[in-house]
C-alpha cells in the first residue's frame, strides 16, 4: 500500500485509531522474547469518522496487523479507540504518511523493547521461587503459579482444595482452587477465572490475589469470614495455561490457546470466542489467523470444555461467574452478543453500581459499567454470556488497568493498587448475592 500517494482526502481517511505498534529497526541488547520488539513504538490514534473507520480496516486487512483493542476489526466504529500493531516494514512510511496528512497521534512508548526489559518478570530476583515468602507484587510464570496453587493447597488444607477439571492442548493440568469453609457439603459457590486471553498478566496476578487476602483477613473482616463461611470459591489462576507458557516463553503479546489447525500453519482459538453462545456470530471470526478465531466448533479447546462441562454440573450451586481480563477499565455483564435487557437487569445493575463504587474508593479510579455489548462491542461467543444462559444469575467480566497508556504491559508496581481496589469490587458484588436484591 502507498500511503504518501494518494491524495490528500484520500489519505486523510487512514487515520485515527487508539494504539498503533510500529515496528522501528533498531539495534537492541536483550535477549528476551529473542529482541523481537525492538525498537516498537506505542502510538495513540483513534477513527471518529465513518470515512476514518473504513481507512482503518482498509489498513488491517491489506497490512495483515494485529489488534490490540478491541479485538475484533468488525468492532470498530466511530470514536472507538482501537489498537493495532503494525509491521516494521511499512511503520516508516505510514509515520510520514500520518505526518502528511496532518494527522495527529501520540507516541505513548517509544521502544516496546526497552520497556519489557525494565520491567520484565522474566529477569532473576530473590525470593522468585520461594512460596514462604512468595511474591504477590510481581508477575509469575506458569509453573510458579502452579507451585504456589499446590502450597496453598498443602498449607491451606482447612480452607483450599486443589483439584484438575482436565488437561489443555498440550497436555498440562488445568487446576483449579476450591476456597471456603466447609461447613456443609453444598454450598452457593462463586466461580472465578483469569487468563483467558493468554497476555493479560495482570489476571492471573489478581487471582492469586484473592486467594492471599481470603486466607490473611477471613479472621479479622467480619465481610471475608462471612463470605467465605456461606460460599465456596472456585478459583482459577489461568484459564488459558498453554497460551500463557506461550507468552512467557515466545510471545509476550500472545492471546489464543495453542491448538493446531490441521489446513493453517496458524495456531490457537480465542477461548473467549468458543462458547457455544451465538457462536462465530459477530465479533468473532471464522479464519484460524485471527486473534478472534471462534475455532472448528463451539467448545473445540479442551479448556472450553472442560470449564463448560464443571460449570454444567455444579450450576446448581454456581450463583456467580466472574472473569477477569485486560485492559479497558470495565466492569462488565450481559449480553455481549446483542443489545437486549437481562431479565434481572435491575439486581445486575445495582451490584455493577456498587462495586464500581467501592473500587473507585480506594484511589479514585473510574470504571465504566454495563452491558457488554453496548460499553465495550457486541462479541459472540463469550465465556460470561455462555454462563448467563446456563443458570447463573450474576455474570461479569472485569477488564482491569489501564485505559491504554501501558495496555497489555501494566508495571508490577500497579498489581498492588490494581488488586487492592479489585478486591472491593468482587467483595462487594460476592454480598450482593447474600442479601436480598434491592
Amino acid at each position: 500500500m502507498n500511503f504518501l500517494g494518494k491524495s490528500r482526502s484520500q489519505t486523510a481517511a487512514f487515520l485515527p485509531l487508539y494504539l498503533l505498534l510500529l515496528k522501528i529497526l533498531q539495534p537492541g541488547h536483550s535477549h528476551l522474547y529473542s529482541n523481537r520488539y525492538a525498537g516498537d513504538m506505542v502510538i495513540q490514534l483513534i477513527p471518529n469518522t465513518e470515512e476514518k473507520v473504513d481507512a482503518v480496516k482498509n489498513i488491517y486487512h491489506q497490512l495483515k496487523v494485529d489488534l490490540w483493542q478491541p479485538s475484533s476489526i468488525s468492532c470498530v466504529s466511530a470514536g472507538t479507540v482501537t489498537d493495532v500493531h503494525i509491521p516494521h516494514n511499512v511503520s516508516w512510511n505510514l509515520l510520514a504518511f500520518l505526518q502528511k496528512a496532518n494527522i495527529q497521534y501520540k507516541i505513548l512508548i517509544e521502544d516496546l523493547q526497552k520497556i519489557l526489559e525494565e520491567g520484565s518478570s522474566l529477569q532473576p530476583r530473590r525470593n522468585r521461587r520461594s512460596l514462604s515468602g512468595y511474591n504477590y507484587e510481581i508477575y509469575h510464570s506458569l509453573e510458579e503459579i502452579q507451585s504456589w496453587m499446590r502450597h496453598m493447597n498443602k498449607t491451606h488444607s482447612s480452607l483450599i482444595q486443589m483439584f484438575s477439571i482436565g488437561k489443555s492442548y498440550e497436555g498440562r493440568s488445568l487446576f483449579v482452587l476450591k476456597l471456603g469453609r466447609r461447613s456443609q457439603a453444598y454450598k452457593r459457590a462463586v466461580w472465578i477465572d483469569c487468563g483467558i486471553h493468554a497476555r493479560e498478566w495482570i489476571g492471573p496476578a489478581f487471582c492469586q490475589w484473592f486467594v492471599k487476602e481470603a486466607l490473611l483477613t477471613h479472621r479479622s473482616d467480619p465481610t471475608m469470614r462471612k463470605m467465605l463461611n456461606h460460599l465456596y470459591f472456585y478459583i482459577m489462576p489461568v484459564f488459558n495455561v498453554d497460551g500463557y507458557h506461550f507468552s512467557w516463553t515466545h510471545d509476550r503479546f500472545w492471546r489464543k490457546t495453542r491448538s493446531r489447525n490441521s489446513r493453517f500453519r496458524c495456531r490457537g482459538v480465542d477461548a473467549n470466542r468458543n462458547w457455544k453462545v451465538k457462536w462465530c456470530d459477530e465479533g468473532a471470526s471464522m479464519h484460524p489467523c485471527d486473534d478472534t478465531y471462534c475455532g472448528p466448533f463451539p467448545e473445540s479447546e479442551p479448556e472450553v470444555k472442560a470449564v463448560a462441562n464443571f460449570l454444567r454440573k455444579h450450576r446448581k450451586y454456581i450463583r456467580a461467574y466472574l472473569s477477569f481480563h485486560a485492559y479497558a477499565q470495565m466492569l462488565l455483564y450481559p449480553y455481549s452478543y446483542k443489545y437486549a435487557t437481562i431479565p434481572n437487569f435491575s439486581c445486575v445493575e445495582s451490584a455493577a453500581y456498587k462495586a464500581v463504587n467501592a473500587l473507585r474508593s480506594v484511589y479514585g479510579v473510574q470504571y465504566r459499567y454495563g452491558p457488554a455489548s453496548s460499553t465495550l462491542y457486541v462479541s459472540s461467543g463469550s465465556s460470561m454470556d455462555w454462563a448467563y444462559k446456563n443458570g447463573i444469575p450474576y455474570t461479569f467480566a472485569f477488564e482491569l488497568r489501564d485505559t491504554g497508556h501501558f495496555g497489555f504491559l501494566l508495571p508490577e508496581m500497579l498489581i498492588k493498587p490494581t488488586c487492592t481496589e479489585t478486591m472491593l469490587a468482587v467483595k462487594n458484588i460476592t454480598m450482593h448475592l447474600l442479601k436480598k436484591c434491592p
